[in-house]
Protein backbone atom coordinates (compact mmCIF):
# COMPACT_ATOMS: atom_id res chain seq x y z
CA UNK A 1 0.00 0.00 0.00
CA UNK A 2 1.28 3.44 -0.93
CA UNK A 3 0.37 6.75 0.75
CA UNK A 4 2.93 9.01 -0.89
CA UNK A 5 0.48 11.67 -2.09
CA UNK A 6 -2.01 13.88 -0.29
CA UNK A 7 -5.01 15.92 -1.47
CA UNK A 8 -5.85 17.67 1.80
CA UNK A 9 -5.03 21.11 0.36
CA UNK A 10 -7.35 20.75 -2.63
CA UNK A 11 -10.33 23.09 -2.58
CA UNK A 12 -12.89 20.32 -3.06
CA UNK A 13 -11.43 18.36 -0.13
CA UNK A 14 -11.96 21.29 2.23
CA UNK A 15 -15.69 21.34 1.44
CA UNK A 16 -17.65 21.43 4.71
CA UNK A 17 -20.23 19.02 3.27
CA UNK A 18 -17.52 16.44 2.58
CA UNK A 19 -16.32 16.90 6.13
CA UNK A 20 -19.79 16.02 7.39
CA UNK A 21 -19.69 12.77 5.44
CA UNK A 22 -16.31 11.82 6.91
CA UNK A 23 -17.65 12.55 10.40
CA UNK A 24 -20.83 10.57 9.72
CA UNK A 25 -19.26 7.40 8.33
CA UNK A 26 -15.83 7.21 10.01
CA UNK A 27 -17.37 5.70 13.13
CA UNK A 28 -17.71 2.43 15.02
CA UNK A 29 -14.70 0.93 13.28
CA UNK A 30 -16.13 1.57 9.78
CA UNK A 31 -14.61 3.92 7.23
CA UNK A 32 -15.36 6.08 4.20
CA UNK A 33 -12.83 7.28 1.61
CA UNK A 34 -12.98 9.47 -1.48
CA UNK A 35 -12.36 7.32 -4.54
CA UNK A 36 -11.82 7.65 -8.27
CA UNK A 37 -12.08 10.79 -10.34
CA UNK A 38 -11.61 13.44 -7.67
CA UNK A 39 -8.35 11.88 -6.48
CA UNK A 40 -7.14 11.09 -9.99
CA UNK A 41 -7.87 14.55 -11.39
CA UNK A 42 -6.28 16.34 -8.44
CA UNK A 43 -3.05 14.41 -8.90
CA UNK A 44 -3.08 15.01 -12.66
CA UNK A 45 -3.83 18.73 -12.44
CA UNK A 46 -7.29 18.38 -13.95
CA UNK A 47 -10.55 19.97 -12.77
CA UNK A 48 -12.63 18.07 -10.22
CA UNK A 49 -16.39 18.12 -10.85
CA UNK A 50 -17.69 15.23 -8.72
CA UNK A 51 -16.71 13.72 -5.41
CA UNK A 52 -17.53 10.01 -5.06
CA UNK A 53 -16.83 7.93 -2.00
CA UNK A 54 -16.53 4.27 -0.99
CA UNK A 55 -17.39 2.87 2.42
CA UNK A 56 -17.39 -0.29 4.50
CA UNK A 57 -20.92 0.49 5.69
CA UNK A 58 -23.76 -1.44 4.02
CA UNK A 59 -26.11 0.70 1.88
CA UNK A 60 -29.05 0.47 4.29
CA UNK A 61 -26.74 1.50 7.14
CA UNK A 62 -25.59 4.54 5.16
CA UNK A 63 -29.22 5.53 4.64
CA UNK A 64 -30.10 5.01 8.31
CA UNK A 65 -27.14 7.02 9.61
CA UNK A 66 -27.76 9.83 7.11
CA UNK A 67 -31.43 10.14 7.98
CA UNK A 68 -30.62 10.13 11.69
CA UNK A 69 -28.25 13.04 11.06
CA UNK A 70 -30.87 14.96 9.04
CA UNK A 71 -29.15 14.34 5.71
CA UNK A 72 -31.27 13.41 2.73
CA UNK A 73 -30.40 9.97 1.33
CA UNK A 74 -31.45 8.96 -2.20
CA UNK A 75 -31.17 5.24 -3.13
CA UNK A 76 -29.89 6.01 -6.65
CA UNK A 77 -28.33 2.57 -7.17
CA UNK A 78 -28.88 0.78 -3.91
CA UNK A 79 -28.96 -2.70 -5.50
CA UNK A 80 -25.35 -2.09 -6.54
CA UNK A 81 -24.50 -0.44 -3.24
CA UNK A 82 -24.81 3.23 -4.19
CA UNK A 83 -26.62 5.85 -2.13
CA UNK A 84 -26.53 9.58 -2.88
CA UNK A 85 -26.33 11.89 0.12
CA UNK A 86 -27.59 15.40 -0.60
CA UNK A 87 -26.06 18.16 1.51
CA UNK A 88 -26.74 21.83 0.80
CA UNK A 89 -28.10 20.90 -2.63
CA UNK A 90 -25.01 18.94 -3.64
CA UNK A 91 -25.00 15.18 -4.19
CA UNK A 92 -22.28 12.80 -3.02
CA UNK A 93 -22.41 9.19 -4.25
CA UNK A 94 -21.48 6.72 -1.51
CA UNK A 95 -20.89 3.14 -2.66
CA UNK A 96 -20.34 0.16 -0.40
CA UNK A 97 -17.19 -1.89 -1.00
CA UNK A 98 -18.10 -4.75 -3.31
CA UNK A 99 -16.99 -7.37 -5.77
CA UNK A 100 -18.72 -8.82 -8.82
CA UNK A 101 -20.39 -12.14 -8.03
CA UNK A 102 -21.70 -12.69 -11.55
CA UNK A 103 -21.34 -10.81 -14.85
CA UNK A 104 -22.26 -11.29 -18.51
CA UNK A 105 -20.22 -8.45 -19.98
CA UNK A 106 -23.13 -6.01 -19.81
CA UNK A 107 -24.34 -6.03 -16.20
CA UNK A 108 -23.17 -7.51 -12.94
CA UNK A 109 -24.55 -8.90 -9.71
CA UNK A 110 -22.47 -7.74 -6.76
CA UNK A 111 -21.72 -8.84 -3.23
CA UNK A 112 -20.92 -6.24 -0.60
CA UNK A 113 -17.80 -6.51 1.53
CA UNK A 114 -15.28 -4.69 3.70
CA UNK A 115 -12.01 -5.46 1.96
CA UNK A 116 -10.45 -2.39 0.39
CA UNK A 117 -7.99 -4.48 -1.64
CA UNK A 118 -10.80 -6.54 -3.21
CA UNK A 119 -12.76 -3.35 -3.94
CA UNK A 120 -9.75 -1.75 -5.63
CA UNK A 121 -9.00 -4.81 -7.75
CA UNK A 122 -12.54 -4.98 -9.16
CA UNK A 123 -12.24 -1.48 -10.65
CA UNK A 124 -11.25 -0.86 -14.26
CA UNK A 125 -8.00 1.17 -14.39
CA UNK A 126 -5.24 1.73 -11.89
CA UNK A 127 -5.64 5.51 -12.06
CA UNK A 128 -9.31 5.14 -11.06
CA UNK A 129 -8.64 2.99 -7.98
CA UNK A 130 -6.96 5.57 -5.77
CA UNK A 131 -8.55 6.39 -2.40
CA UNK A 132 -8.13 9.41 -0.11
CA UNK A 133 -8.88 9.08 3.60
CA UNK A 134 -10.16 11.78 5.93
CA UNK A 135 -6.64 13.20 6.29
CA UNK A 136 -6.28 13.52 2.52
CA UNK A 137 -3.66 10.78 2.32
CA UNK A 138 -3.85 8.94 -1.00
CA UNK A 139 -4.01 5.17 -0.64
CA UNK A 140 -2.79 3.20 -3.64
CA UNK A 141 -3.42 -0.56 -3.62
CA UNK A 142 -2.89 -1.30 -7.34
CA UNK A 143 -0.01 0.86 -8.60
CA UNK A 144 -2.09 3.82 -9.68
CA UNK A 145 0.33 6.51 -8.47
CA UNK A 146 3.09 5.29 -10.76
CA UNK A 147 0.68 5.31 -13.70
CA UNK A 148 -0.52 8.80 -12.75
CA UNK A 149 3.08 10.01 -12.93
CA UNK A 150 3.58 8.58 -16.44
CA UNK A 151 -0.01 9.22 -17.58
CA UNK A 152 -0.41 5.52 -18.35
CA UNK A 153 -3.93 4.09 -18.64
CA UNK A 154 -3.67 0.48 -17.52
CA UNK A 155 -6.23 -2.16 -16.62
CA UNK A 156 -6.03 -3.55 -13.10
CA UNK A 157 -4.74 -7.10 -13.17
CA UNK A 158 -5.68 -9.15 -16.23
CA UNK A 159 -6.99 -6.86 -18.99
CA UNK A 160 -9.09 -9.59 -20.64
CA UNK A 161 -10.76 -10.39 -17.31
CA UNK A 162 -11.56 -6.73 -16.61
CA UNK A 163 -13.07 -6.34 -20.09
CA UNK A 164 -15.11 -9.53 -19.80
CA UNK A 165 -16.78 -8.04 -16.72
CA UNK A 166 -18.11 -5.17 -18.84
CA UNK A 167 -17.35 -4.85 -22.55
CA UNK A 168 -17.93 -1.12 -22.33
CA UNK A 169 -14.49 -0.98 -20.73
CA UNK A 170 -13.02 -1.28 -24.24
CA UNK A 171 -14.48 2.11 -25.14
CA UNK A 172 -13.78 3.48 -21.67
CA UNK A 173 -10.13 2.56 -22.17
CA UNK A 174 -9.82 4.72 -25.27
CA UNK A 175 -11.88 7.48 -23.70
CA UNK A 176 -9.57 7.63 -20.67
CA UNK A 177 -6.54 7.42 -22.95
CA UNK A 178 -7.87 10.42 -24.89
CA UNK A 179 -8.34 12.48 -21.72
CA UNK A 180 -5.46 11.30 -19.53
CA UNK A 181 -3.02 9.15 -21.52
CA UNK A 182 0.40 10.03 -22.89
CA UNK A 183 2.73 8.24 -25.28
CA UNK A 184 1.71 4.84 -26.61
CA UNK A 185 -1.14 2.85 -25.06
CA UNK A 186 -0.32 0.01 -22.69
CA UNK A 187 0.42 -2.94 -24.98
CA UNK A 188 -1.54 -5.54 -23.00
CA UNK A 189 -4.54 -3.22 -22.82
CA UNK A 190 -4.48 -2.52 -26.56
CA UNK A 191 -4.28 -6.21 -27.44
CA UNK A 192 -7.12 -7.07 -25.05
CA UNK A 193 -9.31 -4.34 -26.54
CA UNK A 194 -8.62 -5.67 -30.04
CA UNK A 195 -9.55 -9.20 -28.96
CA UNK A 196 -12.83 -8.00 -27.46
CA UNK A 197 -13.99 -5.82 -30.35
CA UNK A 198 -16.37 -8.51 -31.59
CA UNK A 199 -18.33 -8.31 -28.33
CA UNK A 200 -19.06 -4.59 -28.55
CA UNK A 201 -22.30 -5.33 -30.40
CA UNK A 202 -23.70 -6.70 -27.15
CA UNK A 203 -23.68 -3.24 -25.60
CA UNK A 204 -26.66 -0.90 -25.63
CA UNK A 205 -26.45 1.83 -28.26
CA UNK A 206 -26.94 4.55 -25.66
CA UNK A 207 -23.85 3.44 -23.71
CA UNK A 208 -21.75 3.25 -26.88
CA UNK A 209 -22.73 6.75 -28.05
CA UNK A 210 -22.22 8.23 -24.59
CA UNK A 211 -18.65 6.88 -24.52
CA UNK A 212 -17.88 7.99 -28.08
CA UNK A 213 -19.24 11.46 -27.45
CA UNK A 214 -17.25 11.84 -24.23
CA UNK A 215 -14.10 10.66 -26.02
CA UNK A 216 -14.69 13.25 -28.75
CA UNK A 217 -14.87 15.98 -26.09
CA UNK A 218 -11.21 15.45 -25.14
CA UNK A 219 -8.83 18.30 -25.93
CA UNK A 220 -7.18 16.11 -28.56
CA UNK A 221 -8.82 12.73 -29.25
CA UNK A 222 -6.66 12.14 -32.32
CA UNK A 223 -4.23 9.63 -30.79
CA UNK A 224 -7.01 7.64 -29.16
CA UNK A 225 -8.92 7.48 -32.45
CA UNK A 226 -5.76 6.35 -34.24
CA UNK A 227 -5.29 3.45 -31.84
CA UNK A 228 -8.98 2.62 -32.03
CA UNK A 229 -8.58 2.33 -35.77
CA UNK A 230 -5.39 0.27 -35.46
CA UNK A 231 -7.09 -2.18 -33.09
CA UNK A 232 -10.26 -2.52 -35.18
CA UNK A 233 -12.41 -1.03 -32.41
CA UNK A 234 -13.34 2.11 -34.35
CA UNK A 235 -14.66 0.12 -37.31
CA UNK A 236 -16.67 -2.05 -34.91
CA UNK A 237 -18.58 0.86 -33.37
CA UNK A 238 -18.36 3.46 -36.15
CA UNK A 239 -18.07 1.61 -39.47
CA UNK A 240 -18.97 4.81 -41.34
CA UNK A 241 -15.49 6.09 -40.52
CA UNK A 242 -13.64 3.12 -42.02
CA UNK A 243 -13.24 4.45 -45.58
CA UNK A 244 -13.72 8.13 -44.78
CA UNK A 245 -11.10 7.87 -42.06
CA UNK A 246 -9.91 10.09 -39.26
CA UNK A 247 -7.38 12.10 -41.27
CA UNK A 248 -9.36 15.31 -40.78
CA UNK A 249 -9.23 15.13 -36.99
CA UNK A 250 -5.65 16.44 -36.71
CA UNK A 251 -6.29 19.50 -38.89
CA UNK A 252 -9.57 20.13 -37.07
CA UNK A 253 -7.87 20.09 -33.66
CA UNK A 254 -5.16 22.41 -35.01
CA UNK A 255 -7.79 24.84 -36.31
CA UNK A 256 -9.76 24.70 -33.05
CA UNK A 257 -6.60 25.64 -31.17
CA UNK A 258 -5.54 28.38 -33.58
CA UNK A 259 -9.00 29.99 -33.82
CA UNK A 260 -10.07 29.33 -30.22
CA UNK A 261 -13.05 27.16 -31.13
CA UNK A 262 -14.69 25.18 -28.35
CA UNK A 263 -14.27 21.39 -28.78
CA UNK A 264 -17.43 20.18 -30.50
CA UNK A 265 -17.95 16.40 -30.50
CA UNK A 266 -20.59 16.58 -33.22
CA UNK A 267 -18.35 18.58 -35.56
CA UNK A 268 -15.51 16.14 -34.87
CA UNK A 269 -17.83 13.27 -35.74
CA UNK A 270 -18.77 15.00 -39.00
CA UNK A 271 -15.07 15.25 -39.86
CA UNK A 272 -14.84 11.45 -39.63
CA UNK A 273 -17.90 10.35 -41.60
CA UNK A 274 -19.23 10.91 -45.14
CA UNK A 275 -21.89 13.63 -45.68
CA UNK A 276 -24.39 11.03 -46.88
CA UNK A 277 -27.94 11.71 -45.68
CA UNK A 278 -29.17 8.11 -45.72
CA UNK A 279 -26.10 6.76 -43.94
CA UNK A 280 -26.17 9.49 -41.31
CA UNK A 281 -29.83 8.77 -40.60
CA UNK A 282 -28.91 5.13 -40.11
CA UNK A 283 -25.97 6.06 -37.89
CA UNK A 284 -28.10 8.33 -35.71
CA UNK A 285 -30.78 5.66 -35.41
CA UNK A 286 -28.26 2.92 -34.59
CA UNK A 287 -26.60 4.96 -31.84
CA UNK A 288 -29.97 6.29 -30.65
CA UNK A 289 -28.85 9.90 -30.79
CA UNK A 290 -31.10 12.59 -29.42
CA UNK A 291 -33.48 14.35 -31.78
CA UNK A 292 -31.31 17.48 -31.73
CA UNK A 293 -28.16 15.49 -32.54
CA UNK A 294 -29.93 13.62 -35.35
CA UNK A 295 -31.31 16.83 -36.84
CA UNK A 296 -27.92 18.48 -36.78
CA UNK A 297 -26.19 15.51 -38.41
CA UNK A 298 -28.80 15.10 -41.13
CA UNK A 299 -29.14 18.81 -41.91
CA UNK A 300 -25.36 19.05 -42.27
CA UNK A 301 -25.52 16.45 -45.05
CA UNK A 302 -28.38 18.29 -46.76
CA UNK A 303 -26.66 21.67 -46.79
CA UNK A 304 -24.56 22.46 -49.88
CA UNK A 305 -20.79 22.83 -49.86
CA UNK A 306 -20.03 26.56 -49.82
CA UNK A 307 -17.35 27.55 -52.31
CA UNK A 308 -14.86 30.09 -50.95
CA UNK A 309 -15.59 32.43 -53.85
CA UNK A 310 -19.35 32.58 -53.19
CA UNK A 311 -20.72 36.11 -52.94
CA UNK A 312 -21.95 37.21 -49.52
CA UNK A 313 -25.42 37.91 -50.91
CA UNK A 314 -25.61 34.35 -52.21
CA UNK A 315 -24.43 33.06 -48.82
CA UNK A 316 -27.23 35.02 -47.15
CA UNK A 317 -29.75 33.24 -49.36
CA UNK A 318 -28.28 29.85 -48.45
CA UNK A 319 -28.37 30.74 -44.76
CA UNK A 320 -32.06 31.57 -45.06
CA UNK A 321 -32.83 28.35 -46.93
CA UNK A 322 -30.73 25.84 -44.99
CA UNK A 323 -30.21 27.49 -41.61
CA UNK A 324 -27.18 28.86 -39.81
CA UNK A 325 -25.98 25.72 -38.06
CA UNK A 326 -25.85 23.38 -41.08
CA UNK A 327 -24.05 25.99 -43.19
CA UNK A 328 -21.70 26.85 -40.33
CA UNK A 329 -20.78 23.18 -39.93
CA UNK A 330 -20.07 22.94 -43.65
CA UNK A 331 -18.02 26.14 -43.68
CA UNK A 332 -15.99 25.16 -40.60
CA UNK A 333 -14.97 21.84 -42.16
CA UNK A 334 -14.13 23.54 -45.45
CA UNK A 335 -12.01 26.06 -43.57
CA UNK A 336 -10.20 23.22 -41.77
CA UNK A 337 -9.47 21.56 -45.11
CA UNK A 338 -8.19 24.78 -46.67
CA UNK A 339 -5.93 25.56 -43.69
CA UNK A 340 -4.43 22.07 -43.86
CA UNK A 341 -3.40 22.64 -47.49
CA UNK A 342 -1.75 26.04 -47.13
CA UNK A 343 1.82 24.75 -46.84
CA UNK A 344 1.64 22.74 -50.06
CA UNK A 345 -0.89 24.75 -52.08
CA UNK A 346 -0.59 28.56 -52.28
CA UNK A 347 -4.15 28.79 -53.60
CA UNK A 348 -5.37 27.41 -50.29
CA UNK A 349 -4.52 30.74 -48.67
CA UNK A 350 -7.17 32.40 -50.82
CA UNK A 351 -9.64 29.62 -50.00
CA UNK A 352 -8.88 30.05 -46.29
CA UNK A 353 -9.64 33.76 -46.52
CA UNK A 354 -12.91 33.09 -48.34
CA UNK A 355 -14.10 30.49 -45.84
CA UNK A 356 -13.08 32.72 -42.94
CA UNK A 357 -15.13 35.56 -44.39
CA UNK A 358 -18.12 33.24 -44.83
CA UNK A 359 -17.83 31.90 -41.29
CA UNK A 360 -17.77 35.38 -39.81
CA UNK A 361 -20.84 36.31 -41.85
CA UNK A 362 -22.73 33.16 -40.84
CA UNK A 363 -22.00 33.62 -37.14
CA UNK A 364 -23.21 37.24 -37.23
CA UNK A 365 -26.18 36.63 -39.54
CA UNK A 366 -29.71 37.31 -38.32
CA UNK A 367 -32.62 35.72 -40.13
CA UNK A 368 -34.80 38.36 -41.86
CA UNK A 369 -38.57 38.19 -41.43
CA UNK A 370 -40.67 37.56 -44.53
CA UNK A 371 -42.94 40.62 -44.68
CA UNK A 372 -46.06 38.97 -46.18
CA UNK A 373 -48.54 36.85 -44.21
CA UNK A 374 -51.68 34.93 -45.12
CA UNK A 375 -53.83 37.77 -43.81
CA UNK A 376 -52.37 40.06 -46.46
CA UNK A 377 -53.56 37.73 -49.23
CA UNK A 378 -56.99 37.29 -47.62
CA UNK A 379 -57.39 41.08 -47.82
CA UNK A 380 -56.87 40.65 -51.57
CA UNK A 381 -59.61 38.07 -51.89
CA UNK A 382 -57.47 34.90 -51.82
CA UNK A 383 -59.02 32.17 -49.67
CA UNK A 384 -56.94 30.01 -47.31
CA UNK A 385 -55.93 26.76 -48.92
CA UNK A 386 -53.44 25.29 -51.41
CA UNK A 387 -53.64 28.32 -53.71
CA UNK A 388 -52.71 30.68 -50.88
CA UNK A 389 -49.86 28.40 -49.79
CA UNK A 390 -48.48 28.25 -53.31
CA UNK A 391 -48.69 32.01 -53.72
CA UNK A 392 -46.99 32.68 -50.39
CA UNK A 393 -44.20 30.29 -51.35
CA UNK A 394 -43.77 32.01 -54.72
CA UNK A 395 -43.66 35.44 -53.08
CA UNK A 396 -41.12 34.26 -50.51
CA UNK A 397 -38.93 32.82 -53.24
CA UNK A 398 -39.05 36.13 -55.12
CA UNK A 399 -38.23 37.99 -51.89
CA UNK A 400 -35.20 35.76 -51.26
CA UNK A 401 -33.99 36.21 -54.84
CA UNK A 402 -34.14 39.98 -54.29
CA UNK A 403 -31.72 39.47 -51.40
CA UNK A 404 -34.59 40.26 -49.01
CA UNK A 405 -34.91 43.81 -50.35
CA UNK A 406 -38.50 43.79 -51.67
CA UNK A 407 -40.93 45.15 -49.10
CA UNK A 408 -44.51 44.09 -48.50
CA UNK A 409 -45.99 46.62 -50.91
CA UNK A 410 -43.75 45.57 -53.79
CA UNK A 411 -44.43 41.90 -53.18
CA UNK A 412 -48.19 42.37 -52.96
CA UNK A 413 -48.15 44.40 -56.17
CA UNK A 414 -46.64 41.30 -57.80
CA UNK A 415 -49.40 39.19 -56.28
CA UNK A 416 -52.18 41.28 -57.85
Amino acid sequence: MSTEANVAEEGWFKDVSLGRIFALLNDEGEEVRVVGGAVRNSLMGEAVTDTDLATTWAPDQVVARAEAAGIRAVPTGIDHGTVTLVIDGRGFEITTLRHDAETDGRRAKVNFGQDWQVDAERRDFTINALYANSDGAVIDLVGGLEDIATRTVRFIGDADARIAEDYLRVLRYFRFFAHYGAGRPDASALKACARARGSLGKLSSERVWKELKTLLKARDPGRALLWMRQSGVLAAVLPESEKWGIDSIGPLIATETALDWEPDPMLRLMAMVPPDTARMRELAQRLKMSRAETDRLVKWTEAPVVKPTLAITALDRLLYTYGVEPLTDRIRLSLVSARSRTESDPAALTDTAGHSRHLARALAWERPVFPVAGADLIDRGIKPGPEMGAQLAALEERWVESNFKLDKAALLDDAD
